[in-house]
């Protein structure tokens, strides 16, 4: 019985080699918390160089958004730990896919592309 379509299939993950995906998931995995490990220590790997760059998004949207609500004075401190726990269930959620061998977007903000 197939699968129902859950708006989050499976866009890229056809396009990375196998046995790249396999070595490298570990890797990938880290790029969520240091954006620019793979990128290093598997520069030739685009899974690697895949979520990277979804690493190196969320980071950003992470600091960028931080800043903004940090800067509004109630309504902002109000909804800054709101925002931090998006921002973490993105981080998860990218931590989960990467280690699963897979190459799903992140919600929301997964379709920047920074790193080719």
């Amino acid at each position: 019985m197939a699968e129902p379509n859950t708006g989050m299939e499976n866009v890229v993950s056809g396009s990375f080699d196998p046995a790249d995906v396999e070595k490298n998931k570990v890797m990938a995995a880290l790029a969520y918390i240091l954006f620019f490990l793979p990128l290093v220590a598997c520069p030739d790997s685009r899974f690697g160089r895949y979520h990277a760059n979804q690493g190196l998004i969320l980071l950003i949207v992470a600091f960028i958004g931080c800043f903004i609500l940090g800067m509004i004075p109630i309504i902002g401190w109000l909804l800054l730990p709101f925002y931090s726990i998006a921002i973490f269930v993105l981080f998860v959620i990218g931590l989960v896919t990467a280690l699963n061998g897979k190459a799903k977007p992140l919600p929301i903000i997964g379709n920047i592309q920074l790193i080719k």
